[in-house]
């Protein structure tokens, strides 16, 4: 198994370490900042031996350089991210990515950014979906359209129910709030709401989801078209 834990960084950015016991791997995702994300590993014993980015944000990659400069790890990302950090490897989706004996399968999911990708490890249940796919929620089309974040939501959607996903923002109260506007009577989504309340007055992570708890209450993963979802989206920017 890999244990994945969050290291809350900024205001609302997760930076995830997931580590491999039997390998001795760490892999840090999406660092926004290099010190507490370097001491947390530290914390816990482990070594940062490679950087995953989903995308190019700075809020995603800022931390790459230092992490690697007090690690000598690789950074594997897509090419849009070169724009921040030079990259040992580029990836696109189709290719593999590596921690132990778990292999990561990438998944193209532009929308939010032209070349964002997910990482997903099957033998794991694990997806790093950074800012395309959140709970409750989905990224700003910054530099795509309603129709690719559609197909990114279809492409997620396709994989396994059990799926936990580590998105890149605590932003789940926020998107509860405004889903229930589009489905006040959707109940397990009401349900959820009321834990998610729960979890955040105690200071608690959100994440991660699962595939399948999006499928039964994220408006933009339950949009029966692109129509649908782009005027979701238009309402939630305003909202």
């Amino acid at each position: 198994m890999l244990e994945v834990v969050p290291v809350p960084v900024l205001q609302d950015n997760y930076v995830w370490l997931m580590h491999d016991s039997a390998s001795g791997e760490t892999v840090a995702v999406d660092p926004s900042v290099a010190d507490p994300v370097l001491d947390e590993a530290g914390r816990r014993g482990w070594t940062i031996s490679q950087v995953w980015n989903t995308h190019w944000h700075p809020d995603h990659t800022g931390g790459n350089d230092a992490i690697r400069a007090a690690t000598s790890c690789t950074i594997t990302g897509p090419a849009e991210a070169e724009k921040v950090s030079k990259l040992d490897r580029i990836v696109a989706g189709g290719d593999r990515a590596r921690i132990g004996e778990f292999e990561a399968e990438l998944i193209d999911i532009p929308a939010h950014t032209a070349g964002h990708v997910a990482f997903h490890l099957p033998a794991a249940g694990v997806a790093f979906t950074g800012d395309t796919l959140f709970a409750m929620g989905c990224g700003r089309l910054f530099e795509g359209d309603a129709r690719q974040m559609y197909n990114a939501m279809q492409r997620l959607a396709a994989l396994p129910l059990e799926t936990r996903v580590y998105c890149g923002h605590e932003y789940t109260l926020a998107n509860g709030r405004f889903a229930l506007t589009v489905e006040p009577d959707n109940a397990e989504l009401v349900a959820r709401m009321a834990e998610v309340e729960a979890q955040r007055e105690r200071g608690e992570p959100t994440l991660p989801t699962t595939i399948a708890l999006e499928r039964a209450t994220n408006p933009f993963m339950r949009a029966s078209s692109v129509e649908e979802l782009a005027k979701r989206r238009a309402a939630k920017d305003a909202f």
